[in-house]
C-alpha cells in the first residue's frame, strides 16, 4: 500500500462510505483533532506509562481510532461501511469514569484552580487535555449541522476530565507541587 494517493490534493477527501468533502469540512476538523490528540497522548504515555498509567493511556489511544472512525463515517453512510464501522459506546465513557475515580481519590482535594505544568509527564497530560476541548468543541459544531453518535461527544468530555485528573496524579505520585493559579493584583 503505497502511503500517498494523490486523491487529497485538491483539498478534499474521501468519507468511509463514500462521498468528498473539504478538509475543511467540520467532520474533517472533528476527527483531525481527535488523530492529533491521539499523537499526543502517544508522547505523555512515553512519560508517565511507568508510572502505571501505559494501559489505560494504549486503550484510550485504541479507543480514539474508533472514535475518528465513527466521526468519518456519517450515519446514513451505505450499509457495507455501516456494517464495517465500530460506534463509540457508552460502555467507553464508564471505563473513562472508572480510572477517574480510580485516580483522583490519590489526589488531593482540589481547592482552587492549578496552572497546568508540574512534572514532564503531567505536563503533557495538560497538551493532550486542551487538545482534547478542541476535539470535543469540533465535535458539538459537527453535531449541530449533522447528526453523529452522541456518544462520541460524551466521550471526549469525559476523557478530558480523565486527563485533568491523571496529570495531577502524576504531580502527586511524582511528588511535584502543583501551582496554584492566584490572579494578578
Amino acid at each position: 500500500m503505497k502511503i500517498y494517493t494523490r486523491t487529497g490534493d485538491s483539498g478534499e477527501t474521501g468519507l468511509f462510505g463514500g462521498g468528498r468533502v473539504s478538509k475543511a469540512h467540520a467532520r474533517i476538523e472533528a476527527y483531525g483533532t481527535v488523530d492529533e490528540l491521539n499523537g499526543f497522548l502517544g508522547w505523555a504515555e512515553t512519560l508517565v506509562g511507568a508510572l502505571g498509567a501505559g494501559e489505560p493511556l494504549r486503550t484510550i489511544q485504541s479507543d480514539l481510532f474508533v472514535l475518528g472512525a465513527d466521526l468519518a463515517t456519517p450515519l446514513d453512510a451505505p450499509q457495507p461501511a455501516q456494517s464495517k464501522t465500530v460506534r463509540t459506546a457508552a460502555s467507553q465513557v464508564e471505563q473513562l469514569e472508572g480510572w477517574i475515580d480510580r485516580w483522583a481519590v490519590e489526589c488531593a482535594p482540589l481547592t482552587h484552580f492549578v496552572l497546568p505544568g508540574g512534572a514532564p509527564g503531567a505536563a503533557a497530560l495538560h497538551v493532550c487535555r486542551g487538545v482534547c476541548r478542541r476535539a470535543e468543541r469540533l465535535t458539538v459544531r459537527l453535531a449541530e449541522s449533522t447528526p453523529i453518535n452522541a456518544e462520541t461527544i460524551r466521550y471526549l468530555n469525559r476523557l478530558s476530565d480523565l486527563l485533568f485528573v491523571l496529570a495531577r496524579w502524576v504531580n502527586a505520585r511524582q511528588g511535584v507541587e502543583e501551582t496554584r493559579w492566584l490572579p494578578r493584583q
